[in-house]
């Protein structure tokens, strides 16, 4: 592994990287030992010292209390996207404890081909009944354009609504648990095992992503009447119902590549081309992931391959050395999806690079970060696939023209 003090190879100067991986100090919520190493990679040593057999009995309880309580209707609440998580999330609750749970979905109204077919695989192989949300496209361009200004971050309205809309299915349908993937203490670098930081509750999303709520959105283009969608459950609604939240990664030895490619080989989910990452999987329903992850590249320095690589690190598959070298590659890169970002919010790319410059932490003002152009299409088309599907068939003759027209 590349000595820890040689920084030559270190994507950003003027930025301090953890001595261990690869993650920078602008992260959000991370701190660095004495020395030098991460939140991320003292979770990750934390992780191997726990007894994951007496956290798989709490988890036990959990879920048989659940079942016992919910008589004829639904265990929990799974929220559930079709990603690699959620998908591996249904396999756990459905195959190994013998839960009914009712799937929940936030649709953003991004969601990419390969993201519309897994998450219908998820629904036909684990039999799910499912409600699903999708704000009109209006609102979502609106609130697009609203959310790089107030957040430095083209998905409010996801980070809202994948928070918002599983609580306010359990306070209405009075289903108290919630159950989620990974936790935060896996990769995320702001908490660890031992100090979890951030407990699952009302605000959760509000905290961790979303950063606003519906009410502080608003404006002369967003009512509160477009942004009620996005209003969490009063803290009355939540007492009254009991809800609450478990990350299944608190509670089972969470390994998302192994879980990936297990998912892969038994039940048929499919990874795509990321943007701004080196691996298909994560995100791989949304056609903006690239767009988000550039987002945080330009306020922050780092991007989506910062985090796989600092994994990687750690897990011993890359030297630090090759990690900057991914990140240097794809972190950098323009996303072929900022020119569907720009024609849906009327944006210039001129705008677009003003806005980020404000957003721009203080630290790096005076630092210079490299943008790269793509240097091939992307594989899959960045464009919703309920747009292609429009598109398409509108462009197709009837087929009850048509058959009149040979039979005549």
């Amino acid at each position: 592994m590349t000595n820890v003090s040689d920084t030559s190879s270190e994507p950003i100067k003027g930025i301090k990287y953890c001595t261990r991986c690869c993650v920078p100090e602008t992260q959000e919520g991370v701190e660095f030992d004495e020395m030098g190493i991460c939140t991320a990679c003292r979770s990750s040593e934390e992780k191997m010292h726990i007894d994951w057999t007496v956290r798989e009995k709490q988890l036990r309880t959990i879920l048989e209390e659940a079942k016992a309580k919910s008589g004829n209707g639904y265990d929990c609440v799974l929220p559930i996207s079709g990603g690699k998580d959620s998908f591996f999330q249904a396999h756990v609750l459905v195959k190994v404890y013998g839960l009914k749970p009712l799937a929940v979905t936030f649709n953003q109204n991004w969601v990419s081909e390969t993201g519309f077919y897994n998450l219908q695989r998820c629904l036909e192989v684990f039999d799910l009944d499912h409600l699903q949300f999708t704000p009109a496209r209006s609102l979502v361009n609106r609130l697009a354009k609203k959310s790089l200004d107030a957040i430095g971050d083209a998905c409010w309205h996801c980070h809202s609504g994948v928070g918002a809309f599983p609580l306010q299915v359990a306070t209405r349908f009075k289903i108290p648990l919630l159950v989620w993937g990974e936790s935060i203490s896996e990769n995320a670098g702001r908490a660890s095992y031992s100090c979890p930081g951030v407990k699952f509750d009302r605000d959760y999303f509000t905290k961790v992503s979303a950063k606003l709520t519906a009410q502080e959105m608003t404006s002369a283009e967003l009512s509160a009447r477009d942004l009620h969608p996005f209003e969490l459950p009063s803290y009355e609604e939540i007492e009254k119902t009991g809800v609450w939240g478990i990350h299944l990664g608190d509670y089972m030895f969470w390994d998302d590549e192994r879980q990936t490619e297990w998912i892969r080989e038994v039940y048929g989910w499919r990874e795509t081309e990321m943007e701004g990452a080196y691996k298909g999987y994560k995100s791989a329903e949304c056609i903006m992931a690239g767009v988000h992850d550039f987002t945080c590249y330009l306020k922050r320095g780092f991007g989506r391959s910062t985090g796989q690589a600092s994994v990687d690190v750690r897990n011993g598959l890359l030297t630090r050395k090759e990690g900057f070298e991914l990140i240097r590659h794809h972190d950098q890169e323009r996303p072929e999806a900022l020119d569907y970002y720009l024609k849906i919010t009327g944006l210039s790319e001129a705008e677009f690079y003003d806005v980020m410059r404000e957003k721009k932490l203080a630290d790096l003002k005076t630092i210079d970060l490299p943008i790269h152009p793509k240097g091939k299409p992307n594989a899959e088309r960045l464009v919703p696939f309920v747009e292609q599907i429009i598109q398409k068939h509108l462009h197709q003759p009837d087929p009850r023209v048509t058959r009149d027209q040979e039979d005549n």
